[in-house]
């Protein structure tokens, strides 16, 4: 396969650094400084990490790459407005290492360790936004379907791993004699409005939304088409990326006040099917591809800061 542009600039050692240079780049003009987002730009760099980690782990790309955390840093500066959120990086963070937990467990449903922490995890994503716990279900197909570990050892232990945090947290309101703000954190679950009501979203968000939506598509065929060359291991972790976006933007249609957590979600799910479509791929096509989805991702950029 001849190595163009767009392979090279996937496999350099360079293109994480640069792209981790960029990012900070758009924290500062977002207002790092002024407004003292550390806590939120320390999140953001774990989550990266984590993104670096997942793919290193769990073999998503099949060669040397770092494409997965930079595209999800450039995904993410594209939605800077979502930076500024302390809820939403915390949950962000935890969203990924409960997926580089849960794929630990692929194809053993002795891991009760594994499903403990995986949704210990899920419980302190939930922490930040609380509507992350729809999701929970959908852990729980995929513990059945596609990784082959759920049983009814794992599943007991991912009860307990989700409610550890609200254990503590609780423990400590009612300490300080404020059980009713504990429960509360909980009242938004029941908060239902019309569905496919879009006045919640920005122009910004929408655009956003349009970019991933396209990049879901290319991504989703290409795995769909090539994903012989991997492992059915990697397939399987493909698939699961696949159905959580198609069921965030269901959830989307039917919930639209939640697009900053949904988006989130889209974006994590999001930069591996679109790293490993760019990593993989070597054609004139996929090249001017790629160098036009960059621009544009630099547009939205600069557009929403």
């Amino acid at each position: 396969m001849k190595k163009l542009a767009q392979n090279k600039i996937a496999e350099s050692t360079l293109t994480l650094p640069f792209v981790t240079l960029y990012a900070a780049g758009i924290w500062l003009a977002r207002g790092l400084v002024q407004a003292e987002w550390w806590f939120q730009v320390a999140c953001f760099a774990a989550t990266a990490f984590l993104m670096a980690q997942l793919n290193t782990k769990h073999s998503l790309i099949r060669i040397y790459s770092r494409l997965v955390s930079c595209t999800f840093m450039v995904l993410m500066c594209c939605a800077s407005f979502l930076l500024p959120s302390a809820d939403g990086a915390v949950t962000s963070l935890f969203l990924v290492l409960t997926y580089y937990l849960l794929f630990m467990g692929y194809q053993d449903n002795t891991k009760v360790g594994v499903a403990y922490y995986a949704f210990l995890s899920m419980g302190m994503a939930s922490m930040g936004y609380v509507h992350v716990l729809y999701l929970v279900p959908l852990l729980w197909l995929f513990m059945r379907t596609h990784l082959a570990m759920l049983s009814w050892r794992t599943w007991g232990a991912s009860i307990l791993g989700l409610l550890t945090p609200y254990w503590f947290t609780g423990y400590w309101f009612a300490q300080q004699h404020e059980l009713g703000s504990f429960f509360n954190h909980f009242r938004p679950l029941a908060d239902f409005q019309l569905p496919l009501n879009f006045s919640a979203m920005t122009e910004g968000h929408l655009a956003v939304l349009a970019l991933v939506a396209v990049l879901i598509v290319i991504g989703t065929i290409h795995t769909l088409r090539k994903g012989y060359h991997d492992g059915v291991r990697t397939r399987t972790f493909y698939a699961i990326f696949i159905w959580t976006n198609l069921a965030a933007f269901v959830l989307l249609a039917l919930q639209p006040q939640h697009c900053d957590l949904l988006l989130r979600v889209i974006i994590i799910n999001t930069a591996p099917l679109t790293a490993h479509f760019f990593a993989l791929t070597s054609t004139k096509l996929t090249n001017v591809a790629f160098f036009a989805l960059i621009a544009v991702a630099l547009l939205l950029t600069a557009y929403n800061l």
